[in-house]
């Protein structure tokens, strides 16, 4: 039985079925009682009006014309007639850590997803869908604001409260660099949060008319720069942690002396309720009631899984039931497939849901990943490498759209398209404006989806100037068609790969194709200037 949430839905969340004379009969009670009373809440209008169209649909099938009696309300409030004609719900998916290959759908034989599976059959799936970062929060804001992190100023993850992440007195991001003495080069420091002074998707929409939410992960500020204050009217479990103490609920960590790190208590806006609830089922539930009370919409829900972020953290009948699989290939974590399939019946239940109340021909759904997935936990092969890294493991994700009567179902597309995107897609889907007081370095995605061949673009980019863990050092990428170039600094080469030949990244060309490595490390160059990157400087 599924745990009842404390976020109930509005009374007019339960939809007759228009099927029937009972039903519109009650479809009619409800729509002129609505007639009176639907200003007493913005859900209660939503719903008078999704009841509305319903009716019009039933009065105006098989003949049955009931222009006296259906159309008062209609002309009296200004009710568009068909649901085709209202704006379209945006549901924004994003699962952390999820690599390239990790879903039936890329090619995986061991992780179980059925229902992304199925939303990549009805849909579109891209190959080549890339985080604007090899790591979290930079790709975050991406998806948020469609500007290139180096023009942000935020371009590694952010440092929570607990990890030494603090406000300083001028409440102004660092501007600094970071000594490193056991390396050639200072690195700029990194921002403590998105300022909010940057237009997110959820500002662009709201100014439509869309009712916004955030679940989940946020991990791009402190208090003041919550999803609250940056366009967001309801928020669920975004703070400024970038992973969970637990996956159970209370959700609760003991200090880790080893790691000199306090004890976590509790996700930020998630108050616990039953204990023992998994996170991804919490998640899905709160996506559920939220889809329930908004179902006149139009709405943007981000909903952003704190799974599959270490530590991990599985349902045990999940985990047993991976452990008695036969492994394929590189693929084996038992714990960590169980937290994909949890994700995955999270997107199931919101299927269903849309469904049920019959809005899913008019809601979009985008699927994705922040970054790829670690290397030591999964197997992103073919691709090199993973979480972190300039290879295409660390940078290349699952992306796929489901958009009902536009996208064709099972359809692929092979153009190359980055975070930075998301904004202007979203806002030319709900017709809106794009920010016209600053440089938007995305393009919208929406030709693509109606079945263009490409986008007016000529390369795309990516830039860490930072040190991390691993053989990762400060770089900045390019990618112009196959072509893909890693300029490293601090005296390393730069690395050319042809990714149309050699999607592993095991042909170095670099020094068979000097001309090459000279055109697009100007292109970068170029670029850094545009963008006002910080860049790596020789230590003092």
């Amino acid at each position: 039985m599924e745990p009842k949430s404390n976020h109930e839905p509005h009374a007019y969340g339960q939809v007759a079925d228009s099927g029937t004379v009972r039903s519109s009969g009650k479809l009619l009670w409800r729509v002129f009682h609505g007639h009176f009373h639907f200003a007493l809440c913005r859900a209660g209008l939503d719903a008078y009006i999704e009841d509305m169209s319903r009716l019009i649909r039933f009065l105006f099938a098989g003949g049955r014309l009931f222009l006296g009696l259906s159309m008062v309300p209609l002309i009296a409030f200004g009710v568009e007639t068909t649901s085709s004609e209202r704006l379209p719900n945006i549901i924004f998916i994003t699962v952390d850590d999820l690599g390239w290959a990790d879903l039936g759908c890329y090619g995986s034989k061991f992780h179980e997803t059925p229902a992304i599976d199925r939303l990549a059959a009805e849909g579109m799936r891209f190959t080549d869908a890339y985080a604007a970062a090899a790591v979290c929060s930079p790709t975050r804001a991406a998806m948020l604001t469609g500007r290139y992190p180096a023009r942000l100023g935020l371009t590694d993850w952010l440092r929570a409260e607990y990890q030494g992440g603090k406000i300083p007195a001028d409440r102004k991001n660092p501007t600094g660099f970071d000594k490193n003495p056991d390396s050639k080069l200072d690195t700029p420091t990194n921002a403590l949060w998105l300022e909010l002074d940057e237009m997110t998707t959820a500002e662009v929409l709201k100014k439509r008319g869309y009712t916004t939410a955030h679940i989940g992960k946020w991990h791009l500020g402190f208090d003041d720069w919550s999803p609250e204050a940056q366009g967001f009217e309801v928020n669920i479990g975004g703070g400024d942690v970038g992973e969970p103490p637990s996956y159970f609920d209370p959700f609760l960590r003991p200090a880790n002396t080893a790691w000199k790190e306090p004890a976590l208590k509790g996700i930020p806006k998630m108050p616990s309720r039953l204990h023992g609830e998994y996170l991804s089922d919490r998640e899905a539930d709160e996506a559920v009631n939220f889809i329930r009370q908004h179902r006149g919409g139009p709405f943007l829900l981000d909903l952003w899984h704190y799974a599959v972020h270490l530590p991990l953290g599985a349902k045990p009948e999940l985990i047993e039931k991976y452990k008695a699989k036969n492994p394929q290939g590189g693929q084996k974590n038992p714990d960590y497939a169980a937290m994909i399939e949890s994700v995955d019946q999270a997107l199931a239940r919101i299927v269903a849901v849309l469904d049920e109340l019959d809005i899913a021909s008019r809601t979009i759904i985008v699927f994705t990943s922040d970054n790829g997935g670690l290397s030591w936990i999964t197997d992103n092969a073919p691709l090199r490498a993973g979480k972190g890294e300039p290879y295409e493991g660390g940078i290349r994700v699952p992306f796929i759209v489901r958009w009902p009567g536009v996208v064709p179902p099972n359809s692929t597309c092979n153009t190359p398209v980055i975070s930075v995107d998301l904004l202007p897609t979203f806002t030319e889907i709900a017709g809106a404006a794009l920010p016209v007081d600053r440089k938007i370095d995305g393009v919208s995605m929406v030709p693509l989806l109606r079945g263009a061949p490409s986008l007016e673009r000529e390369a795309i980019f990516w830039h860490y100037p930072h040190y991390r863990q691993g053989n990762a050092t400060p770089y900045t990428i390019v990618r112009k068609g196959d072509w893909k170039l890693i300029m490293r600094y601090g005296g390393k080469p730069s690395e050319l790969f042809d990714l149309s030949q050699d999607l592993s990244e095991k042909n170095d060309l670099a020094a068979e194709q000097p001309e090459k490595v000279k055109e697009l490390e100007t292109a970068i160059t170029n670029w850094t200037k545009d963008v006002g990157a910080r860049l790596p400087r020789a230590g003092n």
